[in-house]
């Protein structure tokens, strides 16, 4: 199993622009808890998912609209990969390095 634990620099390409956050993982077994924090506000990990180096999860949104996303990314090494689903505003890339 990867190491996924860890605080992430992360970016997300949205269309209302790049949105910088930092993305805390804790794993336990095949589950992990966290948060993504960014300059408008944290976002708590719901349902998280480990399966091997990849992470499944789910975020809900209340600013500046109520939305529920669904996201997934693959840890490799010190990078992470993934995408966000942005309910009917598409697919959002996103990507990491971990914290020192």
């Amino acid at each position: 199993m990867a190491n996924v634990d860890g605080q992430w620099d992360c970016v997300t390409k949205t269309p209302m622009g790049e949105q910088k956050s930092v993305f805390t993982v804790v794993s336990n077994g095949d589950s992990f808890t966290g948060s993504n924090a960014g300059p408008m506000g944290t976002l708590d990990v719901i349902d998280g998912k480990v399966d091997g180096d990849t992470l499944s999860w789910k975020m809900e949104l209340k600013v500046p609209m109520a939305m529920v996303m669904d996201a997934t990314a693959t840890v490799d090494g010190d990078t992470l990969k993934g995408e966000v689903k942005l309910g009917a505003f598409g697919v959002a890339p996103m990507s990491g390095t971990r914290k020192a």
